[in-house]
This record gives C-alpha cells, structure tokens and sequence, in this order.
C-alpha cells in the first residue's frame, strides 16, 4: 500500500493488527487481508497473483479497501483442490507454518500455499464464529473436506447370481456293482481222506437278483440241503469211490501196525 495509507491511518482510532476488507465492486467479489508494507507508489496497491485471480482482477483494474476489525477464528474448514494434498506426510504441521504468513480467512475464498516447489490451492468452506475471522495469535481448530477431484471407490455391485438359487444337480445313481461271491468249492485233506464238510460261505448278503433266482428256482432243489447260488453254477460235489476209500483204509491200518522207532540195543565192549 502507499504510504499515505499509513499516514491516515496513524491519525484514526484503528485496532491492531491493521486489517482490510478489499472489494471488486465489478464482480462483487470481497475478501479479506493484511498488509505487509506501506511502500508502493501513490494510487496502487500490489495484490498476490493467486489473490488477483480469486477476486477475478486483472492489472489496472479498480478495487476498493476498507480498514476493519474481525473476531479470533476457532474453527475453519478447508478443502484441497487437488488430491495431490493427501499425499503430504504431516499436512498439520504445513499448515501451521504457511499460515503464519496470512492474518485472516474468509468463507467462500480461496488461498494459495506453496510447499516443496508445489503450489496447493485451498478453499475455505466454513470459518467460526463468523464468515471473516483473524488468526493472528489464536488457536484454531482445522477440518478437512474431501479434494475436489477425489473419488470415492465403487463399491462392488451384488451379483444376481448370489440372489439366485443354484440349481440342484441330480445326482445319478451309482451303478450297482455285483458283490464278491465268496468260494463255493469243496474242501480235500492232504491226507487223501475225503472231506465230509463243505467250506462255509462268507457273511456277506446275496445280491437281490440271485435273491429273486433262487426264490425262482427253489421248486428244483431238494429239501434239506443249503445250497448257495444257482443250481447250474453251483459245482458238483464228487464223491470219492468206494474203491478209493477201502484202499485208503487199508493204507492207514498198515501204517499203524508197523513198530515203532527202536534206540540202540547192541552191547558195549572195553578196549582193555
């Protein structure tokens, strides 16, 4: 600002620190601001270029300034214009340091902080206790909003097929398999007398088609025999001749009439 701001201003009863309320009347557009220092030529004031763009200024254009007081901020929220923001490893402490070099915030405006050779444009969406306030030498509470160009990932849709039924498989039954049928054969002893007992068949069932058979052919098989499967695949039992069974009684009786094994009977001599 010139210094004959500072001259008139020094005459006037004002409260410090010294703040303004700068205005586009073209636009009618209003924020609010500090001053830094009293040197520029008469009838000019010097505006940031990130100021001149908020207020839709341009070089030579009029705006009016106005000496004002404003309340202590307690609370403001701001919003990022780009998500490039998040991406700061401690935005708190950025903040607490780059707005030091602003005396007030208004609602509705927007500021520019550069940080790491980035510039990071911010709105102010909400100030409290009033839409202008001063944040020289108060604590402020700082709320953030989303980014302006940030985007909340799609959460997946529920599949249609998850609501419907699945549909039931109709299990094909098993092909019966038969089971084993246990030995239905004949003994005979290594002695070559013949054996009288038949091997016992196994516990397992009868399948339900030899069942069934057998109930058929039940008028073919004599009573009081147990025979197990059908009459054609069940082996005939041979019986040995009569012949057979005199010779082989007649072995055994010559076996056991032969004497038994003796020990030693001679007689001892001395060699004296």
């Amino acid at each position: 600002m010139p210094s004959s701001a500072l001259d008139r201003l020094a005459r006037l009863n004002i409260e410090y620190p010294m703040l303004f309320e700068l205005r586009n009347t073209s636009a009618e557009r209003t924020t609010h601001c500090g001053v830094l220092e009293f040197t520029a030529d008469e009838g000019i004031v010097f505006l940031p270029n990130w100021m001149m763009e908020d207020l839709l200024l341009q070089e030579g254009n009029i705006v009016s300034l106005k000496s004002t007081s404003l309340v202590k901020g307690k609370c403001v929220k701001l919003q990022p214009h780009s998500k490039d923001f998040l991406e700061i490893s401690d935005p708190k402490a950025m903040l607490e340091t780059s707005l030091r070099s602003y005396s007030c915030l208004t609602t509705g405006r927007t500021i520019m902080i550069p940080y790491n050779n980035k510039k990071y444009y911010i709105d102010i969406v909400e100030t409290k206790p009033s839409p202008a306030i001063s944040i020289i030498e108060t604590d402020c509470e700082v709320d953030f909003a989303p980014p302006l160009d940030y985007k909340e990932p799609e959460k997946p849709l529920p599949s249609d097929l998850s609501h419907k039924e699945s549909p039931q498989v109709e299990e094909e039954p098993a092909a019966k398999v038969p089971r084993l049928m246990p030995f239905s054969g004949i003994g005979r002893r290594l002695d070559g007398k013949p054996s009288t007992q038949l091997v016992e068949q196994a516990s397992t069932p009868v399948p339900k088609k030899q069942h069934t058979d057998n109930n058929s052919n039940n008028s073919n098989r004599t009573s009081g025999n147990l025979v197990f499967g059908s009459k054609a695949n069940a082996p005939k039992v041979q019986t040995q001749p009569k012949a057979f069974l005199n010779s082989a009684s007649q072995e055994s009786s010559k076996k056991t009439d032969t004497p038994q094994f003796q020990a030693f009977t001679g007689k001892k001599y001395s060699l004296r």
